[in-house]
């Protein structure tokens, strides 16, 4: 029933606003009036308040004060701005740690932590469940009835472990659960090795520093507990609201990543939420990647987030201006903000929200960009480009609901992500798993071609492309499905190291790439790990066309597959280093190397000219491309990275939806630098 009332989230239209904080103006009369007043001017209509707000409402233990957030939100729905009502449980009150030192996380070297930080609680804790249940409770049945709170936004980005004796207790019942004795287990994780193997279920303990870490199933097995344990924690909140609350819908907020290897896998958060939704934080203006690569970057997470339950999302922060966490905290140039804030549209978001509405004045984060800052002006340029992409969503409210219809996916998988990071092996700096992914993601980016972007347990039968840059872990489920997909018509692409292992990190017997050894038609019988320094190259078959590879190389034999690429240098030179094989009515393709973006945009440029065409959008170089649907429309979305005006050619009929003016087949269009365009053509 609460999915049913997602629509209530639109009243207002289009949703633009933010992270709203006024307990921490309370102290300043007058604020709460001159923030509406702002935010109204910049077409404001949603705010997310609470989410640090605990030690503001119950400042002693029992005793509450609603009186601000009363306030807060009576007058901001009087003005027409709505609230997604947070639980607090990302900071807990001095208070609690002090009166209940078992909530404060233990760290990896067995230490116990003081009070302080974000997400400083084991969620394990009996205790600190407890009183998150009641905190939330008690702002449920607070405003339970209240019509400007349309959705719960349940703590905020949930993160970090914890390692005292109840995780511990809790990850050997998870163990047990899953392997129910410990022949499965010491098996699975093969402890002979080093003489670790296991006789009764307390000797176990997480990986840390100071103890064991060598064992590569007892290090991803910890990850997928850890995951588990945070969702059932979250799930514990979501009841908590959901007695009190049935009809309200929820979401958490996923955190701004690639996350380091010890992150959340959010796929398995999927399940319990009504709508997902993230954080996006770019890297604009960086010296290693360009403008255009940050877009792709940015846009590949907005697809996997959109992908978690094939449907759009919220975008519930970003950056209005810079940020203060960032190794180089570099101002968007004019018109990245809003451009920023449309790709996430462009790629699925129903709202674009910012970190936050009024800029601190203290602490960490009163250098980091804001909506109102110190001096509250209209007249300043983050302002204005606000404002100015707030009339702009206001022209989308057709679009709300309408999806991306991908018929190609790239597989990012966190527990491939995990094992990989834990290779020893390889160039240990260089398993760059998401890098990889951008590789093959960024060409097709370019020609605006929609992404779907999913883990190992998804169905493949809507796609017609399958990519997997790096399938180091392969199931034999998923090779059968893979199997079946090629078989029917679909075209697999994959990339060095991959079948290696099976999902406890057991290496295949048959000889790599495991059970996806027929279809690609190749045998992988070793691999070169390069220096960052070193390279090698790939030539084409007949041809003098060659580019670097790097990193690690596998080396081939051909077993029915075509070699379409040789390696250039080295004991083996000309051996296979890109393969193609047919089988049934599909082909793999195989890349033995890792290769310098011209390779993947070359080999895209031509994979899409021959089975995508129809699909493909003509842009410059830097533009990026995006289509969302509706039963009626569709509606192209284009994003010029350039720091400098592009120029290309509408290839259909088309209404642009922002300059509100009907358009004709082969009119050009000229796009400033970091400007966008939104076209809606009839299907």
């Amino acid at each position: 029933m609460a999915k049913e009332n997602l629509k209530l989230l639109w009243q207002s239209g289009f949703l633009h606003g933010g992270d709203y904080n006024p307990d921490q103006w309370r102290w300043r009369p007058g604020t709460l009036d001159e923030d509406i007043e702002m935010m109204k001017a910049a077409h404001v209509n949603v705010v997310s308040m609470g989410m640090f707000s605990w030690s503001a409402i119950e400042p002693q233990e029992g005793v509450y004060d609603f009186s601000w957030l009363d306030e807060a939100i009576d007058k901001l729905y009087d003005n027409g701005i709505l609230v997604f009502l947070s639980t607090p449980s990302g900071a807990r009150p001095a208070w609690l740690a002090k009166k209940y030192p078992e909530v404060l996380r233990t760290d990896k070297f067995q230490v116990k932590q003081v009070f302080g930080e974000r997400h400083n609680h084991c969620f394990t804790s009996p205790i600190y469940r407890a009183k998150v249940k009641e905190i939330n409770q008690k702002l449920a049945e607070r405003y339970k009835d209240h019509p400007g709170v349309v959705l719960w936004h349940i703590s905020n980005e949930y993160e970090g472990e914890c390692h005292c004796n109840l995780c511990q207790e809790a990850f050997r019942e998870w163990l047990k659960n899953k392997y129910k004795d410990l022949d499965a287990l010491n098996r699975a994780w093969w402890t002979g090795f080093w003489g670790h193997t296991f006789t009764e279920w307390d000797e176990i303990h997480s990986p840390t520093p100071i103890g064991d870490w060598s064992l590569d199933g007892l290090n991803l097995d910890w990850r997928r507990f850890v995951t588990d344990q945070t969702v059932d924690f979250y799930r514990m909140e979501v009841e908590a609201v959901r007695e009190i609350t049935p009809d309200r819908p929820v979401t958490t907020n996923f955190h701004d990543f690639p996350n380091p290897s010890e992150g959340l896998n959010y796929w398995k958060f999927a399940p319990y939420l009504d709508i997902v939704s993230w954080d996006n934080y770019p890297y604009w203006h960086n010296e290693t990647n360009s403008d255009a690569v940050e877009g792709a970057r940015r846009d590949f997470i907005h697809d996997i987030n959109r992908s978690l339950l094939g449907k759009p999302f919220l975008l519930l922060e970003s950056c209005p201006g810079a940020t203060n966490w960032q190794e180089v905290s570099r101002l968007p140039k004019p018109g990245v903000i809003a451009l920023q804030s449309m790709q996430a549209v462009a790629h699925g978001a129903d709202s674009v929200q910012y970190f936050q509405i009024r800029k601190s004045l203290g602490a960490s984060e009163k250098f980091h960009g804001a909506l109102i800052d110190h001096y509250p002006s209209k007249d300043v340029r983050v302002f204005k480009e606000i404002q100015g992409l707030g009339e702009d969503l206001s022209k989308l409210d057709e679009l709300i609901g309408a999806n991306v219809d991908a018929k190609v996916a790239i597989i990012y998988d966190w527990e491939n992500r995990w094992a990989i990071d834990n290779i020893q092996g390889l160039n240990e700096n260089r398993k760059e798993y998401f890098k990889m992914c951008i590789n093959h993601y960024f060409p097709l980016w370019s020609k605006g071609i929609g992404v779907d972007a999913i883990d190992m347990e998804q169905d493949l039968d809507k796609y017609d492309v399958l990519i997997a840059p790096l399938l180091y872990m392969v199931s034999e489920d998923l090779a059968e499905r893979i199997k079946e997909f090629v078989a029917r018509g679909g075209t697999f692409i994959t990339g060095p190291f991959t079948g290696v292992v099976d999902e406890d990190q057991l290496a295949y017997m048959n000889g790599r790439p495991g059970p996806l050894r027929e279809i690609a038609g190749i045998w992988a019988e070793e691999t070169d790990s390069l220096y960052d320094s070193q390279f090698n190259k790939i030539v084409k078959a007949g041809e003098g066309k060659s580019y670097k590879a790097k990193w690690f190389c596998d080396l081939l034999h051909l077993e029915g597959a075509e070699a379409l690429y040789e390696y250039g240098e080295d004991f083996y030179a000309g051996s296979p280093a890109v393969t193609v094989n047919s089988y049934g009515e599909g082909k793999v393709y195989y890349f033995a190397t890792v290769m310098e973006q011209d390779f993947y945009d070359d080999f895209y440029k031509e994979f899409i000219n021959e089975n995508m065409e129809s699909l493909a959008i003509e842009l410059p170089d830097g533009v990026g491309a995006s289509v969302r649907e509706n039963s009626e429309y569709k509606f192209i979305f284009i994003a010029n990275h350039n720091n400098g005006e592009v120029e290309f050619n509408l290839d259909e009929d088309a209404y642009d939806v922002l300059a509100e003016q009907e358009l004709d087949k082969g009119a050009a269009a000229e796009m400033p630098a970091y400007s966008y365009k939104v076209y809606r053509v009839k299907k």
